[in-house]
């Protein structure tokens, strides 16, 4: 978008200083400064991305979704938009929904197309399955979440309980 100088260098101040906001954990803060930056640059992708995460940090899942959906057609090779609009669809995942499930789940795996080591997707989409009660694809999952980071203990934790849980259930079956 074509600004004059003196927009242009209000819009740099407002996104550096949300962005850097967002990256201390002050998100309320955060928000405020990218939704300023936001309504002066519509088009701008890392504006749309920080502010929709500090919406999702603020529980403002719908309004996140409002920013994400437009600019996932803008720019449909951006991994950290899919993994934004993934977060936003599923919301309150203790809430969710089968359809909020599958639209999450749907961004999430676009996520990892773009980027197949994006970084907590394959983690939340264990999440999903296990709260679905698919264990085997949770297990799938949270095993591919070890691999982009083989330090994640809570994964290591998860994925041996659900393999306990299902090795369990098919004993019971037998």
């Amino acid at each position: 978008m074509e600004q004059d100088p003196q927009t242009q260098k209000r819009f740099e101040a407002l996104f550096r200083r949300g962005t850097e906001m967002l990256h201390r954990g002050n998100t309320e803060r955060a928000m405020q400064l990218l939704e300023r930056a936001y309504q002066l640059d519509k088009t701008h992708v890392d504006t749309a991305v920080n502010l929709s995460g500090a919406y999702i940090l603020n529980k403002k899942f719908k309004k996140a979704v409002e920013i994400l959906e437009p600019i996932s057609q803008q720019e449909p090779d951006h991994a950290m938009i899919w993994t934004n609009l993934g977060a936003a669809y599923l919301g309150n995942p203790i809430l969710a929904r089968d359809e909020e499930h599958l639209k999450a789940i749907a961004a999430f795996k676009k996520a990892l197309d773009i980027n197949p080591i994006a970084p907590h997707v394959a983690y939340n989409l264990g999440l999903i399955y296990r709260d679905r009660g698919e264990l085997e694809e949770a297990i799938h999952w949270f095993g591919r979440a070890i691999k982009a980071n083989p330090n994640d203990q809570d994964a290591r934790r998860i994925l041996a309980r659900l393999k306990d849980s299902l090795a369990s259930s098919k004993q019971y079956r037998e």
